[in-house]
């Protein structure tokens, strides 16, 4: 007898997938230019970014333990996230993001598990497929900030360093050009740690897009043979 993979359903509701993918493009199409455009840390981005963390709460709701761990998780990341605003410090704010690349990290791996998994091609497991590869960029753009942040002068930029909160936001837009390997060459990473990233950050957004045509083509294809 087959054993039954504990991670099947993970998704305990398609809203919850949904939300999350609406609210991640928010923070990326809203909240990103706001911020940069306002030339000092604002509550856009952080308060969008803290909506899609909660999400993700609720996309693996039929799962308790799990549930209960990415919960205290997005408490603790959201926390720290907030307390930096007031108290600008470094070690509050390194911990605040550290927690975001993991929680980023798990979201990257469960939703993974759905889009790959057997069974028919489905519009939610399309979102999920879509919300993987920009949860990865966002996830990379938070490693970059977190680099740049305890190592400052490890990006070139073209037009001059900007301000800390304006370089953050600069640095999310450099991880979907590189994510998309477009690589206009305006931001440079310098420092070993981030030119290593940024390889990593490349050769996936190479690769996750073969490999999901290739695996999406094959189901397909079986999902033909049984009809």
């Amino acid at each position: 007898m087959a054993r039954r993979n504990p991670l099947t359903h993970i998704w305990g509701s398609e809203k919850g997938l949904m939300a999350m993918l609406v609210f991640l493009c928010l923070a990326l199409f809203v909240g990103t230019p706001v911020s940069a455009m306002s030339g000092r840390s604002t509550i856009v981005f952080d308060a969008l970014f803290s909506l899609l963390l909660v999400s993700g709460i609720v996309m693996v709701a039929r799962k308790p333990i799990l549930t209960v761990t990415i919960a205290i998780l997005t408490v603790a990341a959201i926390g720290f996230r907030w307390i930096s605003e007031v108290s600008h410090s470094l070690v509050i704010w390194s911990w605040g993001e550290a927690l975001s690349i993991v929680l980023l990290g798990v979201f990257v791996a469960l939703v993974l598990v759905q889009v790959f998994r057997e069974g028919p091609i489905t519009g939610y497991r399309i979102q999920g497929a879509i919300l993987v590869y920009l949860l990865m960029g966002l996830m990379w753009s938070a490693a970059y900030e977190l680099v740049l942040r305890l190592a400052p002068g490890s990006f070139s930029f073209a037009q001059g360093a900007p301000t800390k909160d304006v370089a953050d936001y600069r640095l999310v837009y450099y991880s979907y050009i590189t994510l998309t390997t477009i690589g206009y060459g305006d931001i440079t990473p310098v420092h070993p740690i981030a030119r290593s990233l940024a390889m990593a950050e490349g050769l996936t957004g190479q690769l996750y897009p073969a490999i999901l045509i290739a695996r999406l083509v094959s189901l397909r294809i079986e999902t033909r043979k049984r009809t």
